[in-house]
């Protein structure tokens, strides 16, 4: 049962890792008691920062609950489940906040996703509104979701259209779903608001797995905001402080360790739509940013590029970046070439709300690069063998996680938390790894097949799934790759359905056409026969051999 209490945990097994700090009591418990606090200690400070938009914590309280009061006028009900899919945009943190305020649960939708993938989540999670873009990156959202969309989508939310396009029917402007909130009183929407405890579903995330389908994580708003509040005080983002988000809002590290993050501290959310280098850096100059985590590559890419030395990058403070093991001279050349004073790394999952561990502001750069950091404050950690039990210091194991940051379960699928989640509330992350003698995890190997592809998560089984769709496939499996630039990419073992003839261009044409950009295939073989074993079982470790 969840609780706003303070939480102090200890290790209860050898060989496990702990936190042992109480977290204060001070937490707002839920998301709009959060922004109503942001709003009266911030006021006019600037929450928000998009173009010519400036809106400020007071602003940004009084239109959540303008959008909220909107939400109630289409019958939303609380429970109920609200989409969002689109970049990041100072409308996507509204209509979120809005989701939240009424106790009905977000369900963000990856931007890169096509129409069919995007389809199966709204069906799964039953969400009644959909919020989205009509053109980003050449795509219309709409347009895309149309051939399949699910019966129990209600209405979709255009938050920025192409000018002069048709509305559907059952699609509204952002600004004509903002003026629906005169049909809802205030005292309705207080009181819809009020209802919200720790304990209310804050969202639905969906994560891939090895079952080929994604699965929706479910976690609730105390819980968040306790990971969030730990997050911000041990990487000091603070109040003032101009905190470009570059990560996808549809991500945690964007939306919870992102804007939510922003939120709690008092500084200034910086929506960026699409990562280029060079844009990037010239925000960095002219908006004076000081806070800007990101994956790896990020980082790198800008050390890298030829116009470095001409931005003026001084107002850099924090980075905090995970997803790989980094080497310890980029920690260096970020402290040194883009100034940065305290650098981070961390790890987390969906399913323990996107935290579990950080170094601190202390540790040297061989602890920051190749570690992940001690458990946060609140969060135990293990590494057990495959019996359960935990292994001794600098011995690989299964890493599990318990704390009150672990997910509620999965949406609908009892079966596969028990799997996840132990009698113990010790959560399986199916990554292996290894804690040295002061608490930090070292992640060494993954007991799935799932690589990562420019810090995306991808499951070979999702994939799969996806290419049989192909009318000319019979078999397929894919395995992940060292690719120069991406880290690791896919690479697809295709049998062709008899008579049936497809070029490898041709196929990864097709699964552009259907699929994350990051999740597509950079290398198609095709094969006449997979190798399997006696049970059937394909060996894939035959097929990274070569």
């Amino acid at each position: 049962m969840m609780t706003t209490d303070t939480i102090e945990t200890e290790p209860r097994l050898a060989g496990a890792a702990s936190a042992g700090q109480a977290i204060p009591a001070t937490i707002p418990a839920t998301i709009p008691e959060l922004v109503r606090t942001a709003a009266a200690r911030h006021g006019a400070r600037i929450a928000i920062q998009e173009d010519g938009l400036r809106l400020s914590f007071t602003e940004l309280d009084t239109l959540r609950a303008q959008a909220g009061r909107a939400l109630l006028a289409l019958g939303l009900l609380p429970g109920d489940r609200v989409a969002v899919w689109a970049p990041n945009l100072s409308e996507w943190i509204v209509a979120a906040l809005a989701a939240h305020s009424i106790g009905a649960a977000l369900v963000p939708i990856n931007t890169r996703m096509k129409g069919m993938e995007a389809g199966a989540i709204l069906a799964d999670s039953g969400a009644r509104v959909l919020f989205c873009i009509d053109n980003f990156l050449g795509e219309s959202y709409p347009e895309m979701l149309a051939p399949h969309r699910p019966g129990t989508l209600e209405r979709i939310v255009v938050l920025r259209g192409r000018a002069g396009r048709q509305m559907a029917p059952d699609e509204l402007a952002w600004a004509d779903f903002l003026a629906l909130a005169a049909q809802t009183g205030e005292a309705a929407f207080r009181a819809c608001e009020s209802a919200v405890s720790g304990d209310t579903l804050m969202d639905i995330m969906f994560t891939s797995g090895t079952t080929g389908r994604p699965k929706g994580v479910m976690t609730a708003h105390a819980q968040n905001l306790q990971a969030i509040h730990g997050w911000a005080s041990i990487t000091g983002v603070e109040a003032g402080d101009r905190y470009l988000i570059v990560n996808p809002f549809f991500h945690t590290f964007g939306y919870k360790a992102g804007w939510l993050a922003a939120l709690a501290s008092g500084a200034t959310i910086l929506p960026h739509l699409v990562f280029d280098a060079e844009a990037v850096m010239t925000r960095i100059e002219n908006e004076r940013i000081t806070v800007l985590p990101g994956p790896p590559t990020l980082y790198q890419t800008l050390l890298n590029h030829p116009r470095l030395r001409e931005f003026d990058l001084s107002s850099l403070r924090v980075a905090v970046t995970g997803a790989s093991a980094i080497p310890p001279v980029l920690i260096q050349r970020m402290r040194r070439e883009l100034g940065f004073r305290d650098i981070f790394t961390g790890y987390g999952l969906t399913e323990s709300c996107g935290f579990a561990t950080l170094t601190r502001a202390a540790d040297d750069a061989d602890i920051v690069a190749l570690t992940s950091g001690r458990a946060m404050p609140g969060v135990e950690l293990r590494c057990v063998d495959g019996a359960g039990y935990p292994v001794p210091a600098g011995e690989p194991g299964e890493v599990t996680v318990r704390g009150y940051n672990v997910m509620r379960g999965y949406f609908q699928l009892p079966e596969a938390t028990t799997e996840a989640i132990d009698a113990g509330g010790w959560l399986r992350t199916g990554d292996i790894g290894t804690l040295d003698v002061r608490g930090n995890l070292r992640i060494t190997d993954r007991i799935k097949d799932m690589f990562i592809v420019g810090g995306f998560n991808c499951y070979p089984a999702e994939i799969e799934k996806l290419l049989v769709s192909h009318p000319a496939i019979a078999q397929v499996a894919v395995v992940g790759v060292p690719h120069e630039r991406l880290g690791e990419a896919g690479k697809a073992f295709v049998v062709l359905r008899h008579g049936s003839k497809v070029g490898a261009d041709e196929l990864i044409d097709w699964a552009r056409r259907h699929m994350a950009n990051y999740k597509v295939p950079r290398e198609v073989v095709f094969v006449q026969t997979l190798p399997t074993s006696a049970a059937g079982k394909i060996l894939k470790y035959r097929l990274r051999e070569g």
